[in-house]
């Protein structure tokens, strides 16, 4: 099978302009068929500020109401993901920025309300690797926001590692699937104190016992999560590094297995 890599990058090298600059520089050169996933929280975090509309945090996910969905829908789907394509054709990367919603990519459904009722926080459903591949076919290079949608006229915030994970196994049906969780960090670390001591390799017996004895922080928990789940579904290898693993593999990373 042909390869396809999915990358997903964090906030930190979103709202840093030379690191983003830097990354999207190694991600043009990335060969072969290639999406990226990107959020944006700190950003509508700082936007929905400045128009005066709180932002609400539970267990570290956003409570979506209707105004702060209009600001995540304009920045996520706007703001952040243009500059992104914009900043991809100068590299000659012929990038085409998407949400969920868009060629019906990616369904969602409203998260259940639960002990917290987040709003309009989409859990996604199914996603459309058809229409996806036709994007992919045309050699163009698919870059989603953290929005989807029911297929109802309703737009979703969705948690971007969880879009990445899906879309890794979604087009495992038709692709060898490498998934790139990229962030500051260079890895899974053994302590968050200690930059150096990332864990090389996990796989499902390693890092249950390593969640059982409490290693992960909470905000590494549902990465994590994600990453075994598009294991378990299809997806080849999954890697969480800082965004230069893109290029050079001399540097250290966590490869996870099943």
């Amino acid at each position: 099978m042909e390869k396809l890599s999915i990358v997903k990058i964090g906030g930190n090298v979103i709202e840093n302009e030379d690191a983003l600059a830097l990354f999207l520089e190694h991600f043009s050169k990335l060969e072969g068929k290639k999406i990226l996933v990107h959020g944006g929280g700190k950003r509508a975090t700082s936007v929905a500020s400045r128009l005066g509309i709180p932002s609400n945090m539970v267990n570290g996910r956003r409570v979506t109401d209707a105004d702060t969905l209009e600001v995540i829908t304009m920045v996520y789907g706007g703001l952040v993901n243009k500059n992104i394509v914009a900043k991809l054709q100068g590299l000659n990367t012929d990038a085409i920025g998407l949400t969920g919603a868009d060629v019906n990519s990616i369904r969602s459904e409203k998260r259940p309300v639960d002990d917290v009722d987040y709003g309009f926080v989409g859990d996604v459903k199914s996603v459309n690797h058809t229409n996806i591949n036709k994007l992919i076919a045309a050699d163009f290079t698919p870059v989603f926001c953290a929005i989807t949608h029911n297929k109802n006229g309703q737009l979703f915030n969705t948690n971007a590692d969880t879009i990445a994970s899906e879309l890794a196994i979604g087009l495992s049906k038709l692709y060898d699937v490498n998934l790139f969780y990229c962030f500051e960090k260079n890895g899974v670390l053994l302590s968050v104190e200690d930059e150096n001591s990332v864990i090389e390799t996990i796989d499902s017996k390693v890092y249950k016992t390593l969640k059982a004895e409490g290693v992960f922080h909470d905000g590494m928990l549902p990465k994590l999560e994600n990453c075994f789940h598009a294991l378990g579904q299809g997806v080849s290898k999954v890697y969480i590094a800082n965004p230069t693993v893109i290029h050079n593999k001399n540097q250290k990373f966590t490869t996870l297995y099943l």
